[in-house]
């Protein structure tokens, strides 16, 4: 997926609280935010693993989306000539804070 298709839904999500994001992710019919769901969900299973923070003080502080690997492919156009695609990918980090630690 490509970086600016999920940074659209990731820069609505900052700044909300973990349930509320998770609420407005899953009302959104786009694959970026079924990506974004499934990274913000791993990432408080790490705040609550690691940290012994509890989910529902979590909010999210940055969503961010960063460039990742691109793939160069061909696909056939006209007359026996060869069109270029480029294929992009992203990575994406949630940065989450309980808003008592900086």
């Amino acid at each position: 997926m490509s970086p600016r298709k999920v940074r659209e839904i990731a820069n609505q999500i900052q700044g909300r609280p973990v349930p509320e994001a998770i609420d407005f992710l899953t009302l959104i019919p786009r694959k970026s935010a079924r990506l974004l769901v499934k990274t913000l969900k791993s990432a408080v299973a790490n705040a609550e693993n690691n940290n012994s923070l509890a989910a529902s003080t979590l909010t999210v502080h940055r969503a961010l989306v960063e460039p990742g690997p691109v793939l160069k492919r061909f696909k056939a156009g006209a007359k026996g000539s060869a069109k270029p695609r480029v294929k992009r990918m992203s990575h994406l980090r949630i940065v989450l804070t309980d808003g008592k630690s900086n």
